[in-house]
């Protein structure tokens, strides 16, 4: 029988978000209903709500999340109700030409729900956010999309796996594959960026230099584990890295703001043969201009992450037991938590820079 709960919806293109009364279908075959029990908020969402990502109005909001599976339906084997499990938006197909050169991290064809959560007020179907809409009391999710990972980790930081902390270990770890020793430089020091600086510490990096306009985000940085820090509002970060590499440049420098001005501080202040990593989302109307002689000439690689490069059902488990043992703080990317009607208030202290992540707790 078809669910009544609250969940927070983007009605059209700038509107404030509001609480609604969402309609959760039974779970179909390769589908599962999942009780959230927190979700962070990711500036993705704001992405939606501005109408940055689509027009496909209206929205329900939410992505990076855990709960329990309450159902699960015809066909699904892998989670069952009871299970702890953090949601992710790749579930791997492992029929694309990806997953059969065993890449499934780039899979292709990676599929969410078939069936619409609907607004109980006027039986409009929602376009969940990244195909999962976890800013509600429970969602309706392909199976494919539970990751399950030990119970015993606290709900509101493991959601942050979810997205924006997964996608800045994995630009560091899996796309940019610093290893120890390394220079690393981080360009954008928000959830994602100190992802990163997470990820290049984990990985055993010599030197991680966090680059960012605020000094309370480089503050911050520092506790998640730069060893350096430049204001890039008061000194040129390109000389600044060079500076504190020996006059080399970085071996990794990982973009994570998405504009073509860092993104050109990331190519420039690399070192001959390094590795830029591109993680921060550009708009779509955003170009980037580079000699092709000083693309050619400098060597290495500049790749792009998706989703940090990351297999959830490999990565996610790890990481818990990376937190669980101590070595990957994942409470440090908490600033606060906060009630569902919350919302709306914390993508505005988000828009202002006052917050790491602001989780939602049910």
């Amino acid at each position: 029988m078809a669910q009544e709960v609250r969940g927070v919806v983007a009605p059209g293109r700038n509107e404030a978000v509001r609480v609604e009364t969402i309609v959760v279908p039974d779970p179909g075959p390769g589908e599962a209903v999942v009780q959230v029990q927190a979700c962070g908020v990711c500036h993705t969402d704001l992405h939606y709500k501005q109408g940055g990502i689509s027009d496909d109005y209206p929205f329900l909001l939410g992505h990076e999340a855990a709960g329990v599976v309450e159902a699960v339906g015809e066909g699904v084997s892998d989670v069952a109700p009871g299970d702890f499990v953090i949601l992710n938006w790749r579930a791997v197909c492992g029929q694309c030409r990806a997953c059969k050169r065993g890449r499934p991290w780039y899979c292709f064809d990676t599929h969410n729900a078939e069936q619409k959560m609907t607004l109980k007020s006027d039986g409009r179907a929602l376009e969940p956010a990244l195909g999962i809409g976890a800013f509600v009391e429970k969602t309706l999710v392909a199976a494919g999309q539970c990751t399950k990972v030990d119970p015993a980790v606290p709900p509101a930081v493991a959601g942050l796996l979810g997205c924006g902390v997964m996608a800045g270990i994995g630009a560091a770890i899996n796309t940019g594959q610093v290893t120890r020793g390394d220079t690393v430089a981080v360009i954008g020091c928000g959830g994602v960026g100190d992802a990163a600086i997470a990820g290049a510490r984990l990985a055993g990096a010599a030197k991680i230099i966090a680059v960012d306009i605020d000094d309370r985000k480089l503050t911050t940085a520092e506790k998640i584990g730069a060893t350096h820090v430049v204001n890039s509002a008061t000194a040129d970060p390109v000389a600044a890295i060079r500076e504190l590499t020996g006059g080399f440049g970085a071996d990794v420098v990982i973009e994570a703001v998405g504009r073509p001005e860092t993104y050109k501080q990331a190519f420039y202040a690399r070192d001959l043969a390094g590795t830029v990593v591109l993680v921060g989302v550009p708009t779509p109307e955003m170009k980037l201009e580079l000699p092709l002689l000083d693309v050619f000439g400098r060597g290495g690689s500049l790749k792009s992450s998706w989703y940090g490069d990351c297999l959830p059902s490999r990565d996610f488990p790890m990481l818990v037991d990376l937190h669980q043992q101590g070595r990957l703080d994942l409470g440090a990317f908490v600033t606060e938590t906060i009630a569902l009607d919350e919302v709306e208030k914390a993508f505005e202290r988000m828009h202002g820079g006052d917050v790491l992540r602001s989780v939602v707790v049910f």
